[in-house]
């Protein structure tokens, strides 16, 4: 069987609203991981102890300013989203070729069905990639 040289490669180009919401998705997943080391550091660190010292507290604020620009920054990209036509596209294979956790260029690039689904701290302990 013969495969004809001049068969037609799909076109990268994809939806920038679809792109656009698989970035609102990971915006949610990094919030709700920031979130989640509050409660982390307050165990390891002697909660009414941490609690006491001024520069543990800033590092606590600024974890909890973190999780809101994280969440505002994804509430304003969804948000504007709506107003964007479905027939505008985007070729995105440069962007993620710079993004360097597989697991997030997979979500971003559309090859996972990604919304909502934080990998849990349990099964990321350990986990590292060397880069």
């Amino acid at each position: 069987m013969t495969v004809n040289a001049m068969t037609e490669q799909p076109s990268p180009a994809e939806a920038l609203p679809d792109v656009l919401m698989r970035i609102v998705s990971e915006l949610h997943d990094v919030a709700y991981l920031i979130e989640r080391i509050e409660p982390q550091l307050l165990d390891v660190g002697g909660g009414a102890e941490l609690l006491n010292s001024p520069e543990s507290m800033k590092v606590m604020q600024g974890i909890d300013l973190a999780v809101q620009k994280t969440r505002g920054l994804a509430e304003f990209i969804d948000t504007i989203t709506g107003e964007i036509p479905q027939d505008w596209a985007v070729d995105v294979a440069t962007a993620l070729s710079l993004v360097k956790l597989s697991e997030m260029q997979r979500a971003l690039g559309g090859g996972a069905n990604h919304y909502g689904n934080v990998q849990p701290l349990a099964k990321a302990a350990g986990d590292f990639d060397f880069f």
